[in-house]
């Protein structure tokens, strides 16, 4: 079966950024089709292929997670801080606009916590090089949440 809209694909792949060092590997399934579960450039070089075609693409800042948004760098009071969240961890909190964000746990120093709701890799060009293990057609369920379910998909 051809990758094409509509189609569940999983793949294995590998992350590293410009100077070759690892940002991640694993394997994930997506739906295909413009649905804003993996990076378009990505997506467009695996348009047409079938499994067993692997690819590397290079993905410029604006590609991959795009440049950082120091205006989601901020700190709060200890005394605001949820118990059991360490340096790490992540918070759930709004950004300037109101929208839900997520925010990583930088720093806690003194009565302060340091937090960054930027992607983890934000800032960075990366190299993404997968390997087509998987292609079925998606479910009508599938398209309708806009994810793949299952195995290395999304679980409900």
């Amino acid at each position: 079966m051809n990758i094409a809209k509509d189609t569940a694909v999983t793949l294995r792949y590998t992350l590293t950024d410009a100077q070759g060092k690892a940002r991640g590997s694993d394997t994930t399934a997506y739906l295909h089709g413009g649905y804003d579960n993996l990076f378009p450039k990505v997506e467009a070089a695996l348009e047409g292929r079938t499994v067993g075609f692997s690819v590397t693409v290079d993905l410029s800042v604006e590609e991959a997670f795009g440049p950082r948004d120091e205006s989601l760098v901020r700190t709060i009071p200890k005394s605001e801080f949820p118990p059991g969240v360490k340096v790490g961890g992540m918070l759930e909190g709004v950004n300037d606009r109101g929208e839900p964000t997520h925010f990583h746990v930088m720093k806690i120093k003194g009565p302060v916590v340091h937090l960054d709701g930027n992607h983890p890799l934000a800032g960075q060009a990366l190299r993404f090089a997968c390997k087509v293990v998987g292609v079925r057609q998606a479910t009508s369920e599938e398209v309708a949440h806009r994810h793949v379910h299952g195995d290395h998909g999304h679980h409900h």
